[in-house]
């Protein structure tokens, strides 16, 4: 048994005093008063937490982790350690990779991979196209976390465009659907505006006027519309612009139809970031006004948004060179998008309350995943301890992302992440992951 003793819990709203016993993977006992000795003579470690935040396990819906086929930049391996560098204890992986995870074989694939060299838990998203609905309809509930669909703009062949292969994914699909919402046709059109007007070789500046606010909401209004008629679940991710959180609703999450996610980036930074930062911090959707990034603050508060998460995507820095064209979309954000958030509550502009809400909790919930998500007895323990008396300063010597940069390099943190436990495991603690430990495929409640 393990005791992590005297810690600061952040748990269902509520910080509380406690003390956490650790038995077989699981939490055994939460105690709230001093734990008796003859518990504590029990234990092979206790670890002292007094003075420190103890956190549900991060669960990040949304991360793109390149295996396989993109290995030269980030694998399931290299990320998962990053992950729970950052107390991100599941993830849920995107399906655009060489070959793109659209068949059950491409799944299994992944799962069984991931079994191997994940030292997080995990999920997979199976991703849609124009002409796989039948495997879609028949796989079965308990391998996948939902359906990736790309609505108006996608590399690949992942674009959905078929307005009844939508309306059957909607209406049929047994699970979530997760959308990518950029209009494409709105894209070209400003492509062409700005290019008319300025020249081929335009800078970082133009990404978001070109997926400009427009781009977003004509995409995402559809795909609420979509659910909507068809009954379907609909998760909006990465939204970016104020115009779109008029397509959620406030309210319980377990009484919404549609739901939205918002990454730590677009809470992070805004385009007037764009002269310091460049290709950095270029990604799909863009970056947008300050105006938008206080908004999705707002709402993320006020419950009409209701994950957070990373969109956490990998390049080289080489690949992030060049014009606003030619430059890669996507960054890496999972080794220190919690810190994101409890540098946010520093601001006053996140409670400590909300980030485990919509970091852990409604993760869990809208997935429904299985003992997972909440500081509860008989839940895995997939715990995070946070010491707020620590900073961490982001360098390239503890990066543990594979592409080997962070837009926050440079940057202290006036927190740290001090220990990452997977089911019951230390797996990161003082800069050191524990490789030898391997994480679980999450159940889900279908």
């Amino acid at each position: 048994m393990i005791l992590i003793d005297r810690a600061t819990v952040i748990n269902e709203d509520e910080i509380f005093k406690a003390s956490i016993l650790i038995e077989n993977e699981k939490i055994k006992k939460i105690f709230k008063e001093d734990v008796p000795e003859n518990i504590k003579n029990l234990c092979k470690e206790i670890i002292d937490a007094k003075g420190k935040y103890l956190i549900p396990g991060v669960i990040d819906d949304q991360v793109h982790f390149r295996e396989p086929g993109l290995t030269h930049k980030a694998d399931i391996e290299s990320e998962s350690k990053a992950a729970v560098a950052g107390g991100t204890t599941t993830f849920m992986d995107m399906p655009n990779t060489k070959p793109q995870t659209v068949t059950l074989d491409d799944l299994l694939w992944k799962r069984e991979r991931a079994s191997k060299t994940s030292v997080a838990n995990y999920a997979f998203y199976i991703g849609a196209n124009n002409t796989n609905i039948d495997v879609l309809k028949n796989i079965d509930p308990h391998l996948v976390c939902g359906v990736k669909v790309f609505m108006g703009s996608s590399t690949g062949n992942m674009l959905v465009d078929n307005k009844k292969v939508l309306e059957r994914i909607f209406g049929e699909v047994p699970f979530l659907v997760a959308t990518h919402c950029e209009k494409e046709e709105v894209i070209k059109a400003n492509i062409q505006k700005y290019k008319s007007l300025y020249g081929e070789d335009l800078p970082i500046k133009f990404h978001p006027l070109i997926r400009s606010e427009e781009a977003c909401y004509a995409s995402s209004s559809e795909a609420a519309e979509l659910a909507t008629k068809m009954g379907g679940r609909l998760h909006i991710l990465h939204l970016s612009t104020e115009k779109e959180l008029s397509l959620l609703s406030n309210g319980e999450l377990e009484n919404k139809k549609i739901t939205g996610e918002v990454c730590a980036h677009h809470l992070w930074f805004n385009d007037s970031d764009y002269e310091k930062f460049g290709n950095r911090i270029k990604w799909n959707p863009a970056i947008k006004k300050e105006s938008d990034r206080k908004a999705l603050i707002n709402a993320l508060n006020s419950g009409r948004i209701d994950v957070v998460a990373t969109d956490h995507a990998p390049h080289l820095l080489s690949e992030k060179q060049g014009n606003v064209f030619t430059a890669a979309s996507g960054g890496p954000l999972i080794q220190y998008s919690l810190l994101v958030l409890f540098e946010k509550s520093l601001q006053k502009e996140i409670s400590l309350e909300n980030i485990v809400k919509r970091a852990s909790h409604s993760p869990a919930k809208l997935f429904k995943i299985i003992d997972r998500g909440f500081i509860k007895e008989g839940f895995y323990a997939d715990l995070v301890i946070v010491d707020p008396n620590q900073k961490t300063l982001v360098s390239k010597e503890t990066i543990l992302s594979k592409c080997g940069w962070s837009p926050f390099e440079g940057f202290e943190f006036n927190h740290k992440i001090d220990y990452t436990f997977v089911n019951g495991r230390c797996v990161y603690h003082n800069g050191i992951v524990d490789d030898s430990i391997k994480g679980y495929a999450v159940d889900f409640d279908v």
